[in-house]
């Protein structure tokens, strides 16, 4: 119940802090899709190192958010796709800031008994740096992935504009497990803004996992390409 009290805080306290941006800001709707040559989470491949297809749409008012996503999966068993519902508020506390926020993970043709779904807390601030931005990121479930026990992935991240079209970002995690697999990720990478639609990314992405704990090469260092289209 952790993320859930989380969410319930969270909303609670934007009360008072979000109802004037309510009143003033109207209903803002986007949406997004693209393709990847893999789609990497957190270090591992969701797509057993295949390409991805994905997209999703976002609804903003004021400093709260809510949004849903969906991806192309390959498990090596029957489940086809995962979906993401998430909602949160974006608050600003001085020069910092923050995100609060909960999602939920889901995913479609699970085997038998699998249950792979999980809710998920988020805990996030980022401050400008010069041009750019730095930032900090903590995620808690209570019950991860498969039904694996509490989970907690805590990240550094960074993102500067080089020219008006280019931009590097990088970011580094550690995900810490219950029991044994702890391990460590992260990726840095090139984007480069096509027009005020369309996005490249070029992101090297490794881990630390040792090459006896994944045989399938999930984790393994890897550049990924991805074209993604924003309106």
């Amino acid at each position: 119940m952790t993320s859930f009290k989380l969410a319930a805080v969270a909303a609670t306290a934007a009360l008072a802090i979000g109802t004037a941006a309510q009143a003033q800001d109207a209903p803002s709707v986007s949406f997004n899709v693209g393709v990847a040559s893999d789609y990497m989470f957190r270090g591992y491949s969701q797509t057993d190192s295949k390409p991805q297809v994905y997209g999703g749409a976002d609804l903003g008012i004021g400093i709260f958010y809510a949004g849903t996503w969906l991806s192309n999966v390959d498990f090596g068993d029957s489940t086809s796709m995962e979906y993401d519902l998430y909602a949160g508020f974006k608050p600003t506390l001085g020069p910092v800031a923050l995100d609060i926020g909960i999602f939920r993970y889901g995913y479609t043709n699970q085997e038998d008994g699998a249950n792979l779904d999980y809710w998920e807390g988020k805990l996030g601030a980022s401050v400008a740096a010069g041009k750019g931005t730095v930032g900090a990121a903590v995620f808690h479930t209570t019950d991860n992935f498969g039904q694996t026990g509490q989970a907690t992935y805590v990240e550094l991240n960074g993102s500067m504009p080089v020219s008006e079209k280019f931009s590097v970002s990088g970011a580094v995690g550690h995900q810490a497990l219950d029991g044994t697999g702890d391990y460590e990720t992260w990726n840095l990478g090139l984007g480069y803004a096509i027009n005020d639609t369309f996005g490249l990314d070029v992101r090297y992405w490794d881990t630390n996992v040792k090459k006896a704990d994944d045989p399938l090469k999930l984790t393994s260092g890897r550049i990924v390409v991805g074209l993604k289209s924003a309106f």
